[in-house]
C-alpha cells in the first residue's frame, strides 16, 4: 500500500493508486458507484494493518469497495429497518412513541460497504432543505409524546457547527424534548473535525447530549481518537457505542472483547451489538443469528457487565428492535424455570426444597 498526502479517497483513481484495490477492479468500482457512496478518511486508511491485502483488514473491509457488493439476494431491501414506514415527514422517523430519528444529514465523513442506509446516503442524494427541516421541527414540536430525538443522516457531525447549534438551539426550545441522542462515525473516522468550535456548541446544549459513537474493532481506536473522545467528554457528553456483528471483521468473542474494554477505558459504554440488516448487496458480512448468541455466550462469561452492549436486531419492515441473545431461563411445565449459568451448567429456580421432595 502506497502512503500517499490525501484527506479522502472517492474515486478508482484514488484508492488504485494508494493500494487499496487492485487496478483490475476499477470497473467493478465503476458499477457500485452508480449504486453505492465511497469514501474513506486518511485517518481510516491509517489504521489498516494488512498492507498486501488491505480488503482483507478488519478495517478495510468495512470501508473498501468490493465485487461481493454486486450480488444481492431475494430476501436483501433497500429499506431493511422500515424507516419509509414510520416517516410522518421528511427527515423524521417515529417508530416509537417517545423518540424519533431526526436525518438532519445525507452525507457521511465515510461510507461503510454494510450500512442499512447505503441507498439512502451520499453525495448524489437529494439534499435535506432549510423547508424540510422546519417541517421536522414542526413535527416534533406539535407531537409531546416526544421525549427524545435522535440526530441521525447519513451523519449529523458532517454539518458545520453553525447549522449544528440551529438545530440544537430549536431543540433547546422544545419543552417536552428532554434528551438529544447524536449517532456519528466522525469520533472514529475523523475526529479531527471534532474541532473547539464544534465541542462548544454540544456544551452549550440545554438538554443532555449522548453520543453514540459506530465502531467495530479495537485497531480503529488511535491518539487521535482517543483525544477526540476526551473533547467530548469535556464537552459534557456522555459517551455510548454501537457495533455491528461482521462477518471477517469482528465475529470472534475475542476481538469484541478487546474493543470493548477499550472503550470502557475511554469512559464509553458499550450500547448495543447490531446483527447486521439485511441491506441489499451486504450479505458477505451477514452471520447466523446462532453464532451471534454463541459469541455473545462466551463474552457473558469473562467481560464485566459494564462492558456488554444488548445484541439487537432490528426486525425487517420497520417492526422495531429487539433483543436476540441467549435464553438463560426456560420455563418448565412445573412452572418453574431451568437457569443455565456461565459454565453452562442447569439449575432449578426456584430450587426443590428437602419439604418438597419429600
Amino acid at each position: 500500500m502506497v502512503v500517499t498526502k490525501k484527506t479522502r479517497y472517492r474515486t478508482a483513481a484514488d484508492l488504485t493508486e494508494a493500494g487499496l484495490i487492485p487496478a483490475c477492479d476499477s470497473h467493478v468500482f465503476a458499477e457500485l458507484s452508480g449504486h453505492y457512496a465511497v469514501g474513506v478518511t486518511a485517518q481510516v486508511v491509517a489504521t489498516i494493518q494488512n498492507t498486501v491485502h488491505p480488503a482483507h483488514d478488519p478495517v478495510g473491509r468495512q470501508y473498501l469497495p468490493s465485487a461481493q457488493e454486486l450480488e444481492i439476494s431475494a430476501e436483501e431491501l433497500a429499506d431493511p429497518t422500515g424507516d419509509e414506514a414510520h416517516s410522518p415527514v421528511k427527515g423524521i422517523v417515529h417508530r416509537y412513541p417517545d423518540r424519533v430519528l431526526l436525518k438532519i444529514s445525507k452525507l457521511c465523513a465515510v461510507y461503510c460497504r454494510y450500512c442499512f442506509r447505503r441507498e439512502m446516503v451520499g453525495p448524489g442524494q437529494e439534499a435535506f432543505t432549510e423547508d424540510d427541516l422546519e417541517a421536522a421541527l414542526g413535527y416534533i414540536e406539535s407531537t409531546p409524546a416526544i421525549w427524545e430525538v435522535i440526530l441521525t443522516g447519513g451523519d449529523p457531525l458532517v454539518l458545520s457547527a453553525r447549522r449544528l447549534e440551529e438545530v440544537l438551539t430549536r431543540l433547546n426550545r422544545i419543552s417536552h424534548v428532554q434528551v438529544v441522542r447524536i449517532h456519528s462515525r466522525v469520533p472514529i473516522a475523523d475526529p479531527e473535525r471534532l474541532t473547539d468550535t464544534v465541542c462548544g456548541v454540544l456544551k452549550n446544549s440545554l438538554k443532555p447530549i449522548y453520543l453514540v459513537v459506530h465502531i467495530n474493532h479495537a485497531q480503529e481506536i488511535t491518539p487521535e481518537v482517543e483525544s477526540a473522545l476526551a473533547r467530548l467528554r469535556a464537552a459534557g457528553c456522555s459517551l455510548l457505542s454501537q457495533s455491528v456483528l461482521l462477518k471477517g471483521v469482528n465475529d470472534d468473542p475475542v476481538v469484541l472483547e478487546q474493543l470493548f474494554r477499550r472503550l470502557i477505558g475511554l469512559y464509553v459504554k458499550p450500547y448495543y451489538l447490531h446483527h447486521p440488516d439485511l441491506a441489499k448487496g451486504t450479505g458477505h458480512f451477514r452471520v447466523s443469528i446462532e453464532r451471534g448468541r454463541e459469541i455473545m455466550k462466551a463474552l457473558q462469561g469473562r467481560l464485566s457487565g459494564i462492558c456488554l452492549p444488548r445484541y439487537v436486531l432490528d426486525i425487517p419492515g420497520g417492526f422495531g428492535k429487539v433483543p436476540v441473545e441467549h435464553n438463560y431461563a426456560v420455563l418448565q411445565d412445573d412452572g418453574r424455570y431451568v437457569i443455565e449459568d456461565i459454565d453452562g451448567n442447569s439449575h432449578l429456580y426456584p430450587p426443590v426444597t428437602e419439604e418438597k421432595r419429600g
